[in-house]
C-alpha cells in the first residue's frame, strides 16, 4: 500500500471509481495514462484524505471558469489555478471527494522523485476546502460528486478496517 505524505500528489486506484460509481467522479484515466492526478489532504478528525483533481487543461478549459466566478464574485472557491510539476495546473476542488489510504496508487513523480506541491499552493487550497464545506454546510451546492455518500462509504470502510484489526 502506498504510504500517504502530505503535500503531494497521487494516483488512485481504478478499484475505487468501480466500487463508488459517481458519475460526477473526474475519469481515472485518459488514453491510456494516469490521469487525472489527485492532491490530497488528510482530515484529522476521520483520517480520511479528501482528494482534489487536478487538470493541465488550465487555458483550454479552466482559466475561462476562474475568470468568469472571479468578475463575478470577486473570488474561485472552486478552482485554483497554480504550478505544478512545472507546468500551469489547476486543481479542482468542484471535483472534490473523500477515499481512504487503502484507494492510493502511487505517488506523482518525475525522474523518480515525488513532485511536491507548493506551500503557498497548499496554503490557498486547504483556506479554500474550508470555506467550501462552510457553505456546504448553510446548504449551497459548490460542489459536483456527492461526497456525503461517498464519506459515508470511506467512514464506514474505515470502522470495518479498525473492528478487523
Amino acid at each position: 500500500m502506498t504510504q500517504f505524505r502530505e503535500g503531494y500528489v497521487y494516483h488512485i486506484k481504478d478499484e475505487f471509481f468501480e466500487y463508488i460509481k459517481d458519475d460526477k467522479l473526474m475519469k481515472n484515466k485518459e488514453h491510456g495514462s494516469y490521469r487525472p492526478t489527485f492532491y490530497c489532504i488528510k482530515d484529522s478528525l476521520t483520517s480520511l484524505l479528501w482528494v482534489v483533481p487536478m487538470s493541465s487543461k488550465v487555458d483550454e478549459k479552466y482559466q475561462a471558469l476562474y475568470d468568469k466566478q472571479m468578475k463575478t464574485y470577486g473570488n474561485c472557491l472552486t478552482i485554483v489555478i497554480g504550478e505544478f510539476d512545472q507546468k500551469k495546473a489547476a486543481f479542482l476542488l468542484q471535483n472534490i471527494f473523500p477515499i481512504t489510504e487503502h484507494y492510493l496508487d502511487h505517488v506523482h513523480s518525475r525522474d523518480g522523485k515525488p513532485v511536491r506541491v507548493h506551500t503557498e499552493l497548499q496554503q490557498t487550497i486547504r483556506t479554500n476546502m474550508r470555506k467550501i464545506f462552510a457553505l456546504m454546510k448553510r446548504g449551497k451546492k459548490l460542489v459536483f460528486p456527492d461526497i456525503q455518500r461517498i464519506e459515508h462509504l470511506m467512514l464506514e470502510e474505515l470502522r470495518q478496517h479498525t473492528s478487523t484489526e
